[in-house]
């Protein structure tokens, strides 16, 4: 019985233990806040890994195809795109397909007051730096942006924060006003191109 007792004993000393370093750990590396953001950054680098991995491995299986969309190597990331490049299936998608016409395959989810975009577009010269202005211009603060390419297309993933004054509510409304800026972008970049 008195063996027992001192097993028990042992285990609760090294359990405290063990949570006095946890504790002193954690302390270490700063308030709980810090440790979640260092835990979402990992996340956040860990999908980028796995996009370009597996969009590296799609193109090398099979050639890509910048004009269709299920041909993409990024096709796989988007589940319920907002806006798509690819040919419709049917006249009625068609219809709504000339009324949304799209510069690149955007999808938008949004939890609360935060906003995860996907932006699959051709590449373009300077086109990141005009979105994150863009964005900006948007009252949409960029809290992480993963950039991942293969051949002559480019993924976005782009944490943002809605901020206080944004009039876009909804993931229809901010992924409008994003295909609205690339066009802006591509018109410009025409525009300038010509002259």
């Amino acid at each position: 019985m008195e063996e027992i007792e001192n097993q028990r004993m042992t285990h609760i000393a090294v359990e405290r233990n063990r949570r006095k370093q946890m504790n002193e750990s954690c302390c270490a590396q700063g308030d709980q806040a810090s440790i979640i953001g260092g835990a979402i950054n990992f996340v956040k680098e860990l999908e980028q890994l796995l996009q370009t991995m597996e969009a590296h491995k799609k193109t090398k299986q099979e050639p890509a195809d910048v004009s269709g969309f299920s041909s993409s190597p990024f096709a796989e990331f988007f589940a319920f795109p907002q806006y798509s490049t690819r040919a419709p299936a049917t006249e009625e998608e068609s219809v709504v397909d000339q009324n949304q016409w799209s510069m690149a395959d955007i999808e938008v989810t949004m939890v609360e007051t935060h906003a995860n975009l996907k932006i699959l577009s051709k590449k373009r010269p300077r086109q990141l730096l005009k979105m994150v202005a863009g964005l900006q211009a948007l009252r949409l603060s960029v809290l992480h942006l993963n950039v991942t390419t293969v051949d002559q297309l480019v993924l976005y993933s782009v944490s943002v924060k809605v901020e206080e004054g944004c009039h876009l509510n909804t993931v229809d409304e901010i992924a409008a006003a994003v295909n609205q800026m690339l066009h802006r972008i591509h018109e410009e970049e025409t525009a300038f191109s010509q002259n």
